[in-house]
């Protein structure tokens, strides 16, 4: 398969840079192919560290400046991994999986590359990871990351 566009969806969290080397290593494989970068910020009531934001603020002039720092801290997590992006985009959603596959669909992506943590306790019954939730639906070639630090939510 000769990858055209490669899609990394990253949480921004500590152990992001593990996938985002993979993804880096993937894209050297296929010089031609365009990266982008996605990151969802989940829920009609968005959270950014404890405070929730209603998903209708998350605009350029949001007051609070909290939409800028959360496209400033995916800015630096690109810069960081040298990720040689055609397209970076911060997001608000309802559904991350849904998300993922419809902007999979709409931007032809090819090569879907995510990070998957471990989930124990309730969080394990009550929330599933967001790859799991997507691999039966994307419409292209997935790659999944493991990351050895589970979730305790």
């Amino acid at each position: 398969m000769n990858y055209k566009h490669v899609l990394l969806v990253t949480d921004l969290l500590s152990d992001a840079d593990i996938v985002a080397q993979r993804a880096k290593r993937v894209i050297l494989g296929f010089p031609e192919a365009k990266l982008s970068v996605l990151h969802i910020v989940e829920d009609d009531l968005v959270h950014f560290g404890r405070k929730p934001v209603t998903e209708t603020t998350l605009t350029d002039d949001d007051p609070s400046g909290q939409w800028q720092e959360t496209r400033e801290k995916l800015a630096r997590f690109i810069e960081r991994n040298d990720l040689k992006t055609t397209h970076s985009e911060v997001t608000a959603a309802i559904s991350n999986d849904k998300d993922i596959v419809k902007y999979c669909r709409e931007q032809n992506v090819d090569l879907l590359i995510i990070g998957r943590h471990e989930r124990q306790g309730i969080a394990a019954w009550l929330i599933k990871a967001t790859a799991d939730s997507i691999l039966p639906n994307v419409p292209c070639d997935s790659l999944v990351v493991k990351l050895n630090e589970p979730v305790l939510e």
